[in-house]
């Protein structure tokens, strides 16, 4: 399932790299991106899962980085391909303040 995705927190920093998934459960998702992430590292996430004339919906996710490769070999210029464990997640409305969050 391709979904937009977009990395917000590393750690303390903020950041913002975006991405698109390549699978999601319920454990976390892989997803395709520009940027590495640090292998342990925790991690923040916001993906969207649809937009439409009631707005957006979007998941905002925290997790940690278990994995990651370049799609396509070495070279500093390919995606990377990224999983993150889903820990904790909070649904979002357009703008709205979290409606529900699962520990």
């Amino acid at each position: 399932m391709e979904l937009p995705v977009e990395v917000v927190r590393t750690g303390s920093a903020r950041v913002s790299a975006v991405g698109t998934t390549r699978n999601i459960s319920s454990g976390g998702i892989l997803f395709v991106a520009e940027k590495e992430l640090e292998i342990g590292g925790p991690v923040e996430y916001v993906v969207t899962l649809a937009s439409g004339v009631n707005g957006i919906v979007s998941l905002r996710c925290m997790g940690k980085v278990l994995r990651q490769h370049r799609n396509g070999g070495d070279g500093g210029e390919s995606p990377v391909v990224v999983a993150v464990s889903l820990e904790r997640y909070e649904f979002q409305r357009s703008g709205s303040h979290s409606q529900m969050e699962v520990a």
